[in-house]
């Protein structure tokens, strides 16, 4: 078995919940090992949460299942999420008038955009990804330098 990285196993995981009645987490990491995913519960439970994804019942299912949003903009995620991943991505920001400009490691601006997108944070009205930044647009009430400070609170926990 294999460890994915983060964005490639949760993918496995989004199709996974597609295609199976998944009741447990446990149930999914035996399902992840079936594609050669290797991954432990407590992974599971952060990518879950990360997805956005929540208990439902279905009908002709007895149990609850796991199942995602079906539109990504109906994915809200906890506020939580955001702070984990600004405090694990971002590595440099930089302001200027109401725009805000996120560094992160190369390949990860996609990441730290989506939570922002997802998290529905005050004040960003929009972002743009590359590959290693992020362009944070904000409202001009709270302008580049209050939401910049807001992410450094937040990436700082």
């Amino acid at each position: 078995m294999t460890r994915f990285p983060k964005n490639r196993r949760q993918h496995v995981i989004a199709r996974l919940l597609s295609e199976h009645a998944v009741t447990s987490q446990p149930q999914l990491v035996e399902l992840l090992g079936a594609e050669g995913v290797a991954a432990t519960q407590a992974t599971v439970s952060r990518d879950l949460e990360d997805l956005g994804a929540v208990k439902v019942r279905l009908p002709g299912v007895d149990r609850q299942v796991y199942a995602l949003a079906e539109l990504p903009k109906d994915q809200v995620a906890p506020l939580e999420h955001l702070r984990r991943v600004l405090g694990e991505w971002v590595v440099e920001l930089g302001t200027s008038a109401n725009l805000v400009v996120v560094r992160t490691p190369p390949g990860s601006a996609h990441v730290v955009a989506s939570a922002l997108d997802r998290t529905g944070l005050e004040g960003v009205l929009g972002t743009v990804a590359g590959d290693d930044t992020v362009l944070v647009i904000a409202t001009e009430e709270l302008g580049g330098s209050g939401l910049a400070k807001r992410l450094a609170e937040l990436a700082e926990g």
